[in-house]
């Protein structure tokens, strides 16, 4: 009680709990950027977190590839950035954003059902524009909200179009208020 009422006092918060639902709002933003901004999606999702040593860790990362891999879709694949993360890709059909939706959300929970949540970092879904940029759309999972991400080049990036997109999507997602969480995600598939 004391320590709550500190906590309030000194203007301190507790981060967010993820809410795993939230990835469900992304079909509806796909929408929203493709009618306003002219954004489609690519049909890439991916996971991002860091692997854990251990037999458990390990079979239930196989676990939730088999149960993907298991839909006749293209396999799902696995890569590792240069900052030792691991990314678990998706592929579906750019116009059934539900779909990889819906795989990235078996993912996410499956690594936190058995433990691992403390391991998720986050994860992406990504676009295209006509005239070539690329966009993605991150959700970070320890503060459960959204944030764009536009690399223009090797370590560059578009913030006036992230901060576009993020007036596009604020009635389709919890967007991260936080700017300077806005991290990027060089490198991430997709993009």
């Amino acid at each position: 009680m004391i320590v709550g009422f500190l906590d309030a006092l000194l203007g301190r918060s507790k981060p967010a709990k993820p809410d795993l639902d939230q990835l469900f709002g992304l079909p509806n933003a796909a929408l929203t950027l493709q009618a306003a901004m002219g954004f489609v999606a690519t049909g890439i999702g991916s996971v991002c977190y860091r692997e854990m040593e251990g037999q458990a860790f390990y079979q239930t990362q196989s676990d939730v590839t088999e149960l993907l891999d298991a839909d006749r879709g293209p396999k799902v694949e696995k890569s590792k950035d240069e900052y030792g993360y691991t990314w678990l890709i998706c592929r579906g059909d750019p116009q059934d954003v539900s779909g990889l939706v819906t795989d990235l959300h078996a993912v996410n929970s499956t690594l936190e059902a058995n433990g691992f949540g403390p391991a998720l970092l986050c994860s992406l879904v990504s676009f295209h524009h006509p005239d070539g940029r690329t966009l993605g759309l991150v959700y970070l999972y320890k503060q459960g909200s959204f944030y764009p991400f536009a690399p223009t080049g090797k370590q560059q990036r578009d913030t006036v179009l992230e901060l576009q997109v993020r007036g596009q999507v604020a009635n389709d997602l919890k967007v991260e208020q936080d700017t300077g969480r806005w991290f990027p995600v060089w490198g991430a598939p997709g993009l």
